[in-house]
């Protein structure tokens, strides 16, 4: 009976060892594993304006502080607070009493002193004359000649007495120096004021034109100077666009005109200053404001879209590329600046890369993919499928 089983198990073992066969046969002859649909976009040079934006805040390009150059109690007042004046438009008058006493007085010391040297002079030509026929001696002569020149002297100085007293009774009525719009009062009719006092009485400003400074740092200069070394770098055409308070622009372009030769030390920054037209006054003195200045032009700048850039464990920025072979590399870029959804970067990409913007989560780098050519939109900026490839898998 034990004799019946006894070769059971090898039976077993053989049955076993050729189903394993047949099954390795089957997993020989399966199908590969699909390889991965991404979205690539090729890089190509582009002619791009580089935009900076600053902060910045309006100021006059004119300011006149209205202050008295001679005492006096302020007698009038000749303008309405906010509106626009005239350069020689008066706009106070002090009492000037005593002033018109001391250019009378002035003018009566200049008529005794042109009397005197009137004298002088004739008495020094007839001394001139008598010391020719010997009539006279020649010390009678020069004490003449002196007298004449200390009377012409002190005529001069009553000429200059006469006109210092002019000018202060000029001053008593107090004229805008510069065209502009002009602010509140800070006297009133009545009111004492001294000569040269720091409190200013009024302040006109002029609007239009109106610069606005903007700050950049130090070290965007630096950068920007560095960049404009390249080959392909052209400087721009310093024209400025401004954003207003409420983010809307302002209607007309303006032009920069100046960069300061220092940077401040409290804030690292140097000031840009620009000239915008303001005929309608919209523009006030003191308006936050924001400031895009085209800078540069890069003719042959690489532009990446910001969707098919990551950042790795330390942070730096990096792109999928698929190389010749259809294998997805990984690059570490050098990224200048955002232009628009885009990445401006000047290492780590060459013309005609092909950069993953659709499925760069479903792959890494030695990843073999098949791919589907994508393309900006100019309109909008969004990637989207090229309409001469097929549509791409949706997720990422």
């Amino acid at each position: 009976m034990l004799s019946k089983f006894k070769y059971v198990p090898s039976v077993l073992l053989v049955v076993l060892l050729a189903g394993c066969q047949e099954a390795g046969s089957k997993s020989a002859e399966a199908p590969a594993a699909p390889k991965t649909q991404v979205g690539i976009v090729t890089i190509e040079p582009e002619k791009v304006d580089l935009i900076t934006e600053l902060p910045g805040r309006t100021t006059s390009s004119l300011v006149a502080e209205i202050r008295p150059q001679v005492g006096g109690i302020v007698r009038m007042r000749f303008f309405e607070e906010g509106q626009d004046v005239k350069k020689g438009d008066l706009l106070y008058e002090l009492d000037d009493s005593t002033y018109v006493s001391s250019y009378k007085q002035a003018q009566a010391d200049l008529e005794s002193t042109n009397a005197s040297l009137k004298s002088a002079q004739l008495k020094y030509e007839r001394y001139t004359q008598l010391r020719k026929q010997n009539n006279v001696s020649q010390q009678d002569l020069d004490d003449a000649q002196v007298a004449y020149l200390e009377a012409r002297a002190r005529q001069k100085g009553s000429e200059a007495a006469l006109e210092s007293a002019k000018i202060n009774l000029d001053y008593t009525k107090i004229k805008s120096p510069i065209d502009g719009r002009i602010g509140i009062s800070q006297v009133t009719v009545g009111a004492l004021v001294t000569g040269s006092q720091a409190t200013v009485m009024t302040t006109v400003r002029s609007l239009d034109p109106i610069f606005v400074d903007l700050a950049q740092t130090s070290l965007d200069q630096l950068k920007q100077r560095t960049f404009l070394a390249l080959e392909d770098v052209d400087k721009g055409s310093n024209k400025v666009a401004l954003i207003l308070e409420d983010g809307s622009k302002y209607q007309d372009e303006g032009t920069l005109k100046a960069r300061e030769v220092s940077v401040n030390e409290s804030t690292g920054s140097v000031t840009l200053r620009a000239e915008f037209p303001n005929p309608d006054n919209l523009l006030l003195p003191g308006m936050f404001v924001r400031g895009l200045i085209h800078e540069l032009t890069h003719n042959a700048a690489l532009l990446v879209p910001q969707q098919g850039v990551s950042r790795d464990v330390k942070g730096n920025p990096i792109a999928y590329v698929v190389n010749a072979d259809n294998v997805v590399e990984s690059r570490i870029l050098t990224v200048e600046r955002a232009v628009d959804n885009q990445w401006l970067v000047t290492d780590g990409i060459k013309m005609g890369d092909k950069v993953v913007v659709e499925g760069s989560s479903k792959v890494r780098a030695g990843s073999e993919v098949t791919t589907v050519n994508m393309k900006r939109d100019d309109k909008t900026g969004a990637i989207v499928a090229d309409a001469a490839s097929d549509s791409l898998a949706q997720g990422n």
